[in-house]
């Protein structure tokens, strides 16, 4: 992973307090301080306009009361006034929603005009379209929200990572829609891991099974483009497929846990056992991978969108010492000891929002404290390499081979249509294992 570069130490670090502190894991600064009001307003300008990033808005808007929602894109008209519909009558929001006439782009271009139009931008496309987006933003100087996975190809990755590197010498805050780096419960499970209450980690198991998600059928006057993209779970060039839109979540947690060293290569396999109908486009409906880390450390990973099915969503840590369950905030020892997080009582009256504990909230939080303190965060390094974890071990799985970090990385595999337009659409088979080559 040596020729993978990193971000600067100092922003770095800026990067770790902003996502672990040392001690006293609730009481960072973005979580105790309470905005003022009477400051400059920062324009805040929203891309991507489904449900999550209606969610992130006004997330964003209660972070600071000197915000405003000025600007609204998506590349479907009928996305963008529901959303904007529903932000308008949230109460405690509705009179920070700002967003004329003049102001609501639509189509592939609208990214441009409403980045133009804010000092801080939120990105809520589907994930193929996010590189190009944060480079645009991070040109013109923009803070920014970056929802994961942050790309859904080799190229996309490399194209995302220089642009972080961009930020981060620009000063700008860039931080990532890995929300479970900003969950208080999560932090200090995970400061625990650090600190050795387990001991040396040895293994580590991740599962994600849910049910099935929505699917919006198809319309006569659709081309097979907008139908595509108003379906993009299902389809690898737009989602990633679910190991990266969904089970990232799991992935990045593993990583977190290992400090953020990531696995040096992936053996995979997946498939289609249920959702067959070619309406769920190229994308499987089950992983499960192997990861190894140079240190000898195993990952194992499994992840199933399948209705009708149990449902898993788990994370454990298996070290020479104990046992730590991150999702439910648990740990044990061998020697019988049994930890549980808590919020102490006296940490909880700091708290801006007393005991909540809205990762989806936190996030927002940090980003918008970062910015007035002109402190920036820069969450580009995980952000990029845990998608990358995900990809590699979703090229592992439709390729059938065991694939190494350094050849994901440097993967020249472009998934996207050559022609961003209203029209055809690529529709690549499903990939065979074994047959489906990697490149």
């Amino acid at each position: 992973m040596n020729s993978v570069p990193s971000l600067s130490p100092t922003r770095r670090e800026v990067l770790k307090t902003g996502a672990t502190a040392a001690a006293g894991t609730v009481l960072v600064p973005w979580a105790v301080s309470s905005p003022r009001a009477g400051r400059e307003v920062l324009r805040v300008g929203l891309i991507g306009c489904g449900g999550r990033g209606t969610g992130a808005a006004s997330q964003a808007l209660r972070a600071d009361p000197d915000t405003e929602l000025v600007a609204m894109g998506d590349a479907f008209g009928d996305h963008l006034e529901n959303s904007l519909a529903t932000l308008s009558r949230t109460g405690d929001i509705a009179d920070r929603v700002k967003v004329d006439a003049a102001h609501k782009f639509t189509g592939f271009d609208a990214f441009q005009k409403v980045i133009d139009a804010s000092d801080v931008v939120l990105l809520a496309t589907s994930p193929y379209f996010r590189p190009e987006h944060v480079a645009y933003a991070v040109e013109q100087g923009k803070h920014l929200f970056v929802e994961k996975p942050v790309a859904t190809d080799g190229p996309g990755i490399r194209r995302i990572w220089d642009a972080c590197q961009q930020a981060d010498e620009k000063g700008l805050s860039l931080v990532s829609g890995l929300c479970y780096r900003y969950q208080f419960a999560k932090r200090e499970t995970i400061e625990r891991i650090h600190q050795g209450k387990i001991g040396k980690i040895r293994a580590l198991q991740c599962t994600y099974n849910t049910g099935e998600l929505w699917h919006r059928g198809r319309k006569d006057s659709w081309t097979e483009m907008e139908y595509q993209m108003r379906n993009w779970l299902y389809f690898t060039w737009l989602s990633g497929d679910h190991i990266a839109e969904q089970h990232i979540h799991s992935l990045d947690k593993l990583a977190w846990a290992m400090d953020d060293v990531y696995p040096i290569r992936a053996t995979a396999s997946g498939g289609r056992s249920k959702r067959t109908d070619p309406k769920y486009g190229n994308c499987y409906d089950h992983f499960n991978t192997v990861y190894e880390w140079e240190d000898g450390t195993v990952g194992f990973s499994s992840c199933r969108q399948m209705s009708g099915c149990s449902s898993n969503v788990s994370d454990h840590v298996y070290g020479t010492e104990g046992v730590a369950d991150i999702q439910s905030h648990r740990m044990e020892t061998d020697a019988g000891e049994k930890w549980r997080y808590r919020l102490a009582p006296e940490d909880a009256s700091h708290l801006r929002r007393g005991t909540a504990d809205d990762m989806y909230q936190n996030e927002h939080d940090a980003l918008f404290w970062s910015i007035r303190q002109g402190e920036p965060i820069n969450n580009g390094e995980y952000m990029c390499k845990s998608t990358m974890m995900a990809i590699m071990a979703r090229m592992a799985a439709y390729t059938g081979q065991t694939i190494s970090w350094e050849d994901a990385w440097n993967s020249t595999e472009e998934l996207a249509p050559e022609v961003h337009a209203f029209g055809d659409a690529p529709q690549r088979p499903v990939a065979i294992p074994g047959v489906t080559k990697f490149s």
